[in-house]
């Protein structure tokens, strides 16, 4: 059996560190750049993402995961697959930015999740906003939150903000620090 969190851990070193001045979605700025979209669409790191996820919310009791469109779409794809592999069934839901004008006109999309425990996830948190965003789209919606899961953290204050603002646990598989960045 292979160290898959360390083997993640390496991909996201290899592919998604990007160093060079960036502006963030938050609008802060910095001196790197953790594009995890390189990995969470990666046919090799992928799965090792949704391994690495469903190990770390283990001790949870959820049946869906999801978030904000579109950093926690392939997120919440590769934890679906790899709880699949391993016998389990859970869903995967998107949250729009904005509620469609034309159709059913959702906000949340995928199986319902009215009534279900859910995580949100998100690839990377800065400020926490986008997975507070979703937070709030999937309780109008009617679903239990039972944590906020990500990647990455870029300890710049998500933490407190996700566990005061949305009173739920807020989880992450690596810290800046795992990946070697200041």
């Amino acid at each position: 059996m292979t160290d898959v969190r360390g083997a993640l851990l390496q991909q996201i070193k290899d592919k998604a560190v990007v160093h060079g001045k960036v502006t963030l979605s938050s609008g802060l700025e910095a001196d790197y750049y953790v594009d995890l979209r390189r990995v969470t669409l990666d046919g090799e790191a992928a799965p090792l993402v949704g391994q690495v996820l469903l190990d770390l919310t283990a001790d949870l009791e959820f049946d869906a995961v999801g978030g904000l469109t579109m950093g926690a779409d392939p997120v919440a794809g590769a934890v679906l697959h790899a709880a699949a592999a391993r016998g389990k069934k859970v869903d995967a839901f998107v949250v729009r930015k904005a509620a469609k004008a034309h159709g059913m006109q959702r906000r949340v999309e995928g199986p319902d999740i009215a009534g279900r425990r859910v995580v949100v996830v998100e690839d990377t948190s800065t400020t926490g906003d986008s997975p507070l965003t979703a937070v709030e789209a999937v309780r109008e919606a009617g679903a239990e939150v039972v944590a906020v899961v990500t990647i990455v953290d870029r300890a710049t204050g998500a933490a407190e903000k996700i566990e005061q603002g949305a009173g739920v646990p807020y989880l992450y598989a690596y810290s800046k620090d795992d990946l070697g960045l200041d």
